[in-house]
């Protein structure tokens, strides 16, 4: 049943993505330009919900749909692994025209020369679990 739930909220959001064009290559080459404000205000209100979110889970202990109390575990805190991982990512989703949500939206949509950037962006998380050990962190 969990898992019908799942493929449902997916769909949803697929059909969020699409419909707002968030999965549009044009609006995503646009943002990069600095030409429009649309991408920047789709992640600027994703950002703001998910701080009240999860701002509500902290203050009213909530639980997962596991019933297991959600918690948030503090990271390590660095300037470099964030500044050359968001560099990765960003030359990758620049070069790609998608961010990894918008891949599987854009797949679904019927264009299917996504499904390159898939492959390889599935290699390359593949390559970062084999070489993780030997990467700075």
């Amino acid at each position: 049943m969990r898992t019908l739930l799942y493929l449902l909220i997916g769909i949803f959001f697929g059909i969020t993505m699409f419909k707002s064009e968030a999965a549009s290559w044009f609006r995503i080459y646009e943002m990069f330009q600095f030409q429009s404000f649309h991408m920047y205000g789709i992640m600027g209100s994703a950002l703001a919900i998910g701080i009240i979110v999860v701002q509500l889970i902290k203050r009213y202990k909530l639980k997962s749909i596991y019933g297991e109390r959600i918690q948030f575990i503090p990271k390590n805190k660095s300037v470099s692994r964030y500044l050359i991982g968001g560099i990765i990512f960003g030359l990758g989703w620049a070069l790609a025209g998608a961010c990894p949500g918008p891949m599987f939206t854009l797949v679904g949509a019927g264009f299917a020369p996504i499904l390159i950037v898939i492959v390889f962006s599935v290699l390359g998380t593949f390559l970062y679990g084999v070489l993780k050990d030997k990467l700075p962190h």
